[in-house]
């Protein structure tokens, strides 16, 4: 079974085709700067363990011309993986904010798609290009199946005490102002392989997702009971260009006493904190550079990226009553071998002990790093969102 899995955002779309049940993909691309000049789509098709790469640029005025060159990739050429539209069984489209409305994935109809735009205010940056890509992959792929996968459907699992405001009823009855979560479909695949590798169904895990978003979930026996993001993708940790957890009394003050806009708060919240704001960059790789070189501000940002984390995984512990193991994930968890060890150094009391070997020596794969008289097994996984997109589709 053919299944295309994209995954839209403001300006780029991303795609891989499986042929289900197989994981590798069958191809993977990214057209980027979307409605932007210099726009430009990669494309790589897989084929008997080489790795064929197209690269095409050119304006794109928006998603819906991106995904008809991405169909003349498909179909047309020397690299063709399909003969026309009618190949694809299934699309399945990450859609980021499911509100209460989603636990799983959805075979999208007309009721579904009202459901999706009711949800644009509170994800506005995301939600409406999701719903416009559901719409052009509904005329470009006519007889595919269109299914969504959002990525607050795994937090749906979270009890009223962790996802409720302390905050009148009223809120949550009308604006429906609570808890949500987000990266659910990376935290529902690494748990999974994480409980694969233990060989524990009764397990109690805590999924550490690090890219330029960054969250946290504690998971028992397979289900999410908690996240550190929010209503939206603000809260919790330190992220590559927002600040997490920061006291409300701060917005307050900067509007009462300085005259902030609620636009300019939004901007320096969102895209002017966290690693940029304290450090300089909102990259992990160019905060190391600048820590090299003595960068003294570069340095604070990596202690206070690595602190929060750990308060988070004190704070799950307890929720979980302990723990079987942590998991690593996403661009920073995978790949930078230093947080990691900033991160699991001091963790004694909770049996939390790092093999500084194992950890320096992954390449890729899925890996244990724990020393070998640690009572808490430390993984990295390489999370697969398209993958586990495709694998939820498949099993609809």
């Amino acid at each position: 079974m053919n299944i295309l899995v994209i995954n839209s955002g403001s300006s780029s779309l991303k795609y891989q085709l499986f042929k289900m049940p197989e994981k590798a993909p069958v191809c993977s691309g990214l057209v980027e700067r979307i409605g932007i000049e210099g726009s430009f789509i990669k494309h790589t098709v897989y084929s008997n363990g080489e790795k064929h790469n197209i690269e095409e640029s050119g304006f794109i005025a928006n998603h819906g011309e991106g995904l008809k060159q991405v169909l003349a990739l498909l179909t047309e050429g020397e690299y063709a993986v399909i003969n026309s539209p009618d190949d694809i069984a299934a699309v399945g489209h990450r859609v980021v904010h499911g509100g209460e409305h989603f636990t799983g994935a959805t075979l999208i109809t007309d009721e579904v798609k009202q459901q999706i735009k009711k949800l644009f205010s509170l994800a506005p940056l995301h939600n409406p290009v999701n719903y416009k890509c559901i719409e052009v992959a509904e005329q470009t792929f006519k007889n595919a199946r269109q299914i969504a996968v959002f990525d607050t459907a795994f937090h749906q699992t979270i009890p009223e005490q962790a996802y409720r405001y302390a905050i009148p009823e009223w809120y949550y009855k009308e604006h429906a102002i609570r808890v949500y979560g987000f990266h659910g479909t990376s935290h529902k695949y690494v748990s999974e392989q994480a409980i694969k590798w233990l060989n524990k169904e009764n397990s109690k895990i805590i999924s550490i997702h690090l890219g330029n978003g960054c969250s946290m979930a504690a998971i028992k026996d397979g289900k999410s009971i908690d996240t550190s993001m929010g209503f939206g993708p603000l809260s919790g940790l330190m992220m590559g260009t927002r600040s997490g957890n920061i006291d409300p009394s701060v917005i307050f003050h900067l509007m009462e006493h300085s005259g902030y806009t609620l636009e300019q708060l939004s901007t320096l919240v969102n895209k002017q904190s966290g690693l940029l704001g304290v450090g300089g960059s909102s990259d992990m790789r160019d905060i190391r550079k600048l820590v090299s070189e003595g960068n003294a501000a570069a340095a604070l940002a990596l202690k206070l990226y690595a602190y929060r984390i750990k308060k988070f995984i004190g704070a799950y512990a307890a929720i979980l009553n302990g723990i079987d193991a942590i998991i690593f994930t996403a661009g920073v968890g995978e790949n930078d071998s230093n947080m990691r060890e900033a991160v699991c150094t001091e963790l004694d009391y909770l049996s939390i002990k790092l093999d500084p070997t194992q950890n320096t020596a992954y390449k890729g794969e899925m890996k244990e790093i724990n020393s070998a008289d640690s009572k808490i097994k430390i993984l990295v996984i390489p999370t697969n969102e398209e993958y586990e997109i495709a694998h939820q589709c498949y099993g609809l």
